[in-house]
């Protein structure tokens, strides 16, 4: 069974999309979530500082996320890293590595002319329980 995201009264952690697309989809037991940039929930502003810092904003909305469509980090099998900037893949990879456990998730970084909002990271992820 496919189940959409579509209570908007949510009040879970999770940034509200800024764009016409679910922020999760679950199919039976795998969670496809979409990309979450480094918002900050509260106010829906970009968090623009280090790209450590944003990287572990990103992977907090993706969590929000997760907890939203009842999974977790630990369940992530898959993950999808963009970046706009080629320098900021060491740093990238510390801080991500710093919130996944091993076995890591697969997982590619893809470098974009751009994404949503003039975000610097983008991450998506798929989930099985």
């Amino acid at each position: 069974m496919v189940q959409r995201f579509v209570d908007a009264t949510d009040t879970c952690t999770m940034s509200k999309p800024i764009a016409s697309y679910s922020p999760f989809r679950r199919a039976g037991n795998t969670v496809y979530c979409s990309g979450q940039i480094p918002l900050i929930p509260a106010s829906g502003e970009l968090l623009q500082s280090t790209i450590s810092a944003e990287v572990h904003q990103a992977i907090d909305n993706l969590e929000a996320v997760l907890t939203a469509a009842d999974s977790s980090l630990q369940n992530v099998v898959k993950t999808t890293v963009f970046l706009i900037d080629p320098r900021d893949y060491v740093a990238m990879d510390e801080a991500y590595r710093t919130r996944f456990i091993d076995p890591l998730p697969a997982r590619e970084a893809v470098f974009v002319a751009g994404l949503p909002k003039q975000a610097r990271i983008e991450i998506s992820a798929i989930a099985c329980d």
